[in-house]
């Protein structure tokens, strides 16, 4: 929608998102506990910022979904391999550092950059399209729910498959939803698929807080 719809370009939206997600996160590392709308502004903008950063490496340096792609796993192992190496730890339910914390977004931005690459790889070089790459995702990452359920495989693996894959699911399904009937879409717009998402969004986190809240009162009680 910032770069494309109000023509303000790849770059200009790195900035603004890159900018609005380093503000964010130095609210969010000077907050103590967890607090839900803090934690998913950034996590949002680190998103947006990741999918702006995607399609400038793609399109305007011109290296294509595949190669990026290829680099933006490379740096996502570099950064966990970092992690485990200084805190001996990837597990995102225990950061119990600064250090590990800015690890945790370090992984985040990227593999949501991530994310992006690859699903327009899925759907355009793969010739899958948005709605049968989405589909594809899904059927795997639901494989992936069932063998956290059912298996000893480990869960912190299971969490980082998971999340990688969330994020060629976000950028096909969200494609499907805005791009042209012609291409495949639904050409719901990027202002509109985005104010629908924003509220599913909002309503999940206020669920979320609502239910920690909850779950605060149950173990003080």
């Amino acid at each position: 929608m910032f770069s494309m719809t109000f023509n303000l370009g790849y770059w200009e939206t790195i900035v603004i998102f890159m900018s609005l997600f380093l503000i964010l996160l130095g609210i969010k590392l000077s907050l103590k506990g967890y607090h839900p709308f803090v934690y998913w502004l950034t996590f949002t903008a680190s998103a947006i910022a990741g999918t702006a950063m995607s399609d400038f490496i793609d399109r305007t340096l011109g290296l294509g979904y595949a190669l990026g792609s290829a680099i933006l796993v490379a740096m996502l192992l570099i950064i966990l391999a970092f992690w485990y190496k200084k805190e001996k730890s990837i597990n995102v339910e225990y950061i119990a550092t600064p250090l590990a914390e800015i690890f945790y977004w370090m992984a985040f931005l990227v593999a949501n950059t991530l994310g992006t690459a690859a699903g327009d790889f899925f759907a355009d070089s793969l010739g899958f399209g948005f709605a049968h790459s989405a589909i594809v995702i899904s059927v795997v990452l639901i494989i992936v729910v069932l063998l956290h359920f059912f298996t000893k495989v480990s869960g912190i693996l299971l969490f980082w498959v998971a999340f990688v894959l969330t994020r060629p699911f976000g950028a096909t399904l969200g494609d499907f939803l805005t791009k042209s009937t012609q291409r495949g879409g639904m050409n719901l717009g990027t202002v509109a698929s985005s104010i629908v998402i924003c509220v599913i969004l909002m309503f999940a986190i206020a669920k979320e807080s609502k239910l920690e809240k909850e779950r605060w009162v149950e173990c003080n009680s």
